[in-house]
């Protein structure tokens, strides 16, 4: 493979902006084009790094780079990716939706990233904490059989964005529903606190699992191997805490991830960027190989 796939941005915010720069780095991926729907310091970043960028939102980048562009990231707004959305479908570009507006299926790489979640016309990455902690509650589910898990992620508040804090309700919705349908809880529910403490904390995630089969062992193993997973696309997880049994006469596990973020834009407090971020360039990055083998 000699060539890159060309792709867009829409939205160069926080999230934009760092995905510019990971971009950048990647061996199959080219960034061709960044829109926003007012002009921005995120989009004078585009333009000092060569890339075609404007203030015409999802309707300039159609009309200028339907034709090339193959992935698109949607770093908008739940709201804002129901109406990009009705352009970039029918122009068959497979879209990364990193809002929780869910219109594709869930895709958490640790989790469920194969070949038919890449013949979608496009994916949702549910949320940063559903990135967080969907992988741990699958890992534990299928050794223990969860029937009820929670999460609480605490982030930095100087990470979340306006785009983050306008969708708060749907951001633990779509939170919760991934913990059921990627994770495999029988019932859950997410909690999303935004710290201002100063200096900034690490993004965490703290994960309640209830579960049918207390098997520390095999839980405990399982928690590490999907660790491993998260940490070959996000470095900077950690655990906090490894799985602990609450009450020994009890069933809830309990354990904690910590999210250290790569500090490509926003410094490493930021994880919660750089777990969705990180997430989403490795799904670009095998549906560009994918289309560069033929495959699509």
């Amino acid at each position: 493979m000699t060539n890159k796939v060309k792709v867009g941005i829409i939205g160069p915010g926080n999230i934009g902006q760092d995905l510019m720069i990971k971009i950048s780095r990647s061996p199959v991926l080219e960034l061709a084009c960044v829109v926003g729907i007012v002009e921005s310091p995120g989009l004078q970043r585009a333009r000092d790094m060569g890339v075609d960028a404007s203030p015409d939102g999802v309707d300039y980048l159609v009309q200028h780079h339907g034709k090339d562009i193959q992935i698109v990231f949607d770093a908008t707004s739940a709201k804002g990716h129901v109406e990009n959305a009705k352009r970039l479908s029918p122009a068959g570009i497979f879209t990364l939706d990193l809002t929780p507006a869910a219109l594709g299926p869930y895709c958490v790489p640790a989790v469920n990233l194969d070949e038919r979640m890449l013949q979608k016309p496009e994916v949702n990455m549910v949320t940063c904490a559903g990135q967080a902690t969907t992988p741990m509650v699958a890992a534990i589910n299928r050794v223990a059989d969860v029937y009820y898990a929670e999460t609480v992620s605490s982030l930095s508040s100087f990470s979340a964005g306006p785009g983050t804090r306008a969708n708060i309700d749907e951001f633990t919705q779509t939170t919760r529903t991934a913990l059921e349908k990627v994770g495999g809880a029988d019932k859950a529910r997410a909690l999303i606190i935004l710290n201002p403490a100063e200096p900034p904390i690490y993004m965490s995630n703290t994960i309640y699992c209830r579960v049918r089969h207390v098997d520390m062992e095999a839980i405990t193993k399982a928690a590490d191997e999907c660790l491993d997973t998260m940490r070959s696309y996000v470095p900077g997880c950690r655990f906090r805490m490894r799985p602990i049994l609450r009450d020994p006469e009890d069933d809830i596990v309990m354990l904690a991830v910590e999210v250290e973020g790569a500090g490509d834009y926003l410094p490493p407090t930021a994880g919660n960027l750089d777990i969705i971020n990180a997430a989403s360039i490795r799904i670009a990055e095998a549906k560009a190989r994918q289309l560069l083998e033929g495959k699509a």
